[in-house]
């Protein structure tokens, strides 16, 4: 059984990076209208659960994209979100802002092994998966309670992949998604869309 509260985890709605194929880690980009409609789908999830300002804390990214998705899923509930800075997504350093054929370009081969995202802790100037892991893991251990979060791809997995105990292969087996939600609870992952 997990020892950590439960937890309704949200990855921002899509951005026009995303629908560009940008990596935009410590950068971003404002959620297009796809992204705007999958944050209200979110928010009605979120009403039909339930969730409320007296049963469950709420915290977001700094970054805009997760802030505007916050905006948007939240609103419904009142409640405004504390902002964690160790939410931001993983920075990919040299390597923000670049699609994956521009990164090939200058990193030939960065991209040859067949897992899903291990490319991702070889970026120059990044943070690496050891210092993004420990920051997330501290958000997990200040936690007191219930939780809503609104975060980004990597940071949703590498959540869910501790509150799991789960590898870096097991993690990246774990289900992604843009307008849904991630319930653990217990140690069990339910998606909710």
């Amino acid at each position: 059984m997990s020892s950590h509260p439960e937890l309704y985890i949200l990855r921002h709605g899509q951005t026009e990076w995303n629908a560009a194929g940008r990596m935009q880690g410590a950068l971003d980009s404002p959620l297009t209208a796809l992204g705007r409609e999958q944050a209200a789908r979110q928010a009605d999830i979120l009403l039909r659960a339930g969730i409320g300002a007296d049963s469950h804390a709420f915290h977001v990214s700094p970054q805009g994209r997760a802030r505007q998705t916050a905006d948007i899923a939240l609103a419904p509930l009142g409640v405004v979100p504390t902002v964690d800075d160790r939410l931001r997504e993983i920075s990919l350093g040299a390597w923000d802002g670049l699609t994956h054929t521009e990164i090939e370009a200058e990193s030939p081969g960065v991209f040859r092994d067949d897992h899903p995202f291990l490319w991702q802790d070889r970026a120059p100037g990044g943070d690496g998966f050891v210092a993004f892991d420990g920051r997330l893991r501290s958000f997990l251990t200040d936690l007191t309670g219930p939780a809503v979060i609104v975060a980004h791809g990597m940071v949703s997995l590498f959540l869910r992949g501790a509150v799991l105990g789960l590898d870096l292969d097991g993690i990246a087996g774990l289900p992604g998604g843009q307008g849904v939600i991630y319930h653990l609870k217990d140690g069990i992952q339910t998606r909710l869309q």
